[in-house]
């Protein structure tokens, strides 16, 4: 029997063990000292076990990474995207002041890179927002046109090289006024005229720019990544995964074209959610495999009270993505969500149908203890402290808060104490509040 098949015949449960086992396998890491090593394994298995809903030694604590670690070190978010070398200084000194359970790299963007190719769906310090803007924003358009829904899932391929690519990169705007690539089938030599193009030349010397930019950047990130793990931090994302309605709603369709459309063409909406699914789960298993964390981070933005109904939820949301969910389960993978925003009591009982254990939900306004109360029993759950409290409140309401947290979600294991949403800027005081409450109030008698 060769290993593809033994993994084709283990359960989901057996499967996630093999990636746990990787997960808290530190033998091929070099770590800085004997206590980082020690310390490595002490944070892994408080994680997993917290996932798996058993006692932990104490409950763990994880703190988002983004823009906070620039202005940590005095840095601001433009400092680190234009100059890398203001990175590392910036992520040791991370490290090393926050004592947390797991840790993954910077949280960043390479900003040339962007610029030389011309990317269009963000605005960031620098490009488009002040020089002293502390966070990017995405830029909401229709980048999938009312009536393209077919191309979309007939070949995805295609669209996303003659009309998703050109809209939202304008380095390469000159690929939506070539034929379908399958029409060079067989002439080899009508591609190479075309390639021969003097706008194609500039764009091939606009991606090789843009190439050896981020090769300059990834080289940081990898080296941020390696320092984390030999400081004895476990890594925190292994792949990441949206939900199907979200891939339409966030990246094709926006907000207003995705809210028509569940009214002019729900069949075509519910058809192309289908088609997202298998998709989706084969791109996170990939990067999954590849990386030593079982987690697939799983933002989530429109199934929220804002934005659709309970009856919209069940039938555009849920199906799809609870769909995508096992899928990542059955290949022992631990989908992450983080429910931006806020989920009423019918949504929590609506997600709360998913295998025991198989899954971590992450919440933003939610009301935790009405989550504990309705998800305990299925799931291990993180958050709220949100990062208005960081903005707003003190360190000692910061820690008051987290007491409270700790004493009703930590109750029987299954919860890690986590920010709702990571802050730009706030007081370091408050982020040592959220630690030094987990190392006082979270420790399991």
């Amino acid at each position: 029997m060769n290993t593809e098949q033994q993994w084709s015949e283990m359960t989901w449960r057996e499967k996630r063990e093999k990636r746990f086992e990787k997960w808290l396998s530190a033998e091929d890491i070099s770590f800085s000292s004997r206590e980082a090593g020690q310390k490595y394994r002490e944070r892994a298995t408080r994680m997993t076990k917290a996932i798996k809903m058993e006692i932990p030694d104490r409950v763990p604590v994880h703190l988002t990474s983004g823009g906070i670690i620039a202005y940590n070190a005095g840095f601001t978010l433009k400092d680190v995207i234009y100059d890398y070398s203001k990175i590392m200084p910036a992520w040791k000194k991370w490290l090393n002041d926050y004592d947390q359970d797991s840790n993954d790299i910077p949280g960043f963007f390479p900003a040339r890179v962007y610029e030389i190719l011309d990317y269009r769906s963000m605005k960031w310090p620098g490009g488009g927002l002040p020089d002293s803007a502390s966070i990017q924003n995405f830029v909401e358009r229709e980048y999938m046109h009312a009536d393209e829904y077919d191309l979309f899932v007939n070949d995805p391929f295609d669209f996303g090289t003659r009309y998703f690519t050109p809209r939202t990169w304008g380095a390469f705007e000159l690929l939506s006024h070539i034929p379908p690539l399958s029409s060079y089938q067989g002439l080899p030599q009508r591609l190479m005229a075309m390639c021969q193009d003097p706008a194609f030349v500039k764009l091939f010397k606009a991606i090789w720019e843009a190439s050896e930019e981020n090769t300059k950047y990834q080289q940081v990130i990898r080296e941020c990544a390696q320092v984390s793990l030999e400081s004895g931090f476990p890594p925190f994302v292994g792949g990441m995964a949206q939900a199907p309605y979200d891939t339409i709603a966030d990246s094709l369709r926006g907000t207003r074209g995705i809210t028509v459309d569940m009214y002019r063409q729900p069949e075509k909406v519910l058809e192309t959610l289908e088609a997202i699914v298998e998709r989706a789960v084969r791109s996170a298993v990939q990067m999954t495999d590849m990386a030593r964390s079982p987690i697939v981070l799983i933002p989530m933005h429109k199934g929220d009270v804002s934005f659709m109904s309970v009856k919209q939820f069940e039938t555009f949301y849920w199906p799809t993505f609870r769909k995508l969910l096992l899928g990542l389960v059955n290949e022992g993978c631990v989908p992450w969500m983080v429910i931006d925003g806020r989920y009423d009591e019918a949504r929590l009982e609506i997600i709360s149908d998913l295998p025991r254990s198989s899954v971590v939900w992450n919440m933003e306004q939610t009301d935790m203890f009405k989550a504990k109360e309705i998800l305990g029993d299925s799931a291990c759950i993180t958050g709220n402290v949100t990062a208005a409290q960081l903005y707003t409140h003190s360190p000692q309401e910061i820690k008051e808060y987290c007491r409270k947290l700790i004493e009703v979600c930590g109750e029987d294991g299954g919860y890690i104490l986590s920010l709702g949403s990571g802050p730009d800027k706030c007081d370091p005081a408050c982020l040592h509040a959220m630690i030094e409450a987990a190392q006082e109030y979270g420790v399991y008698k």
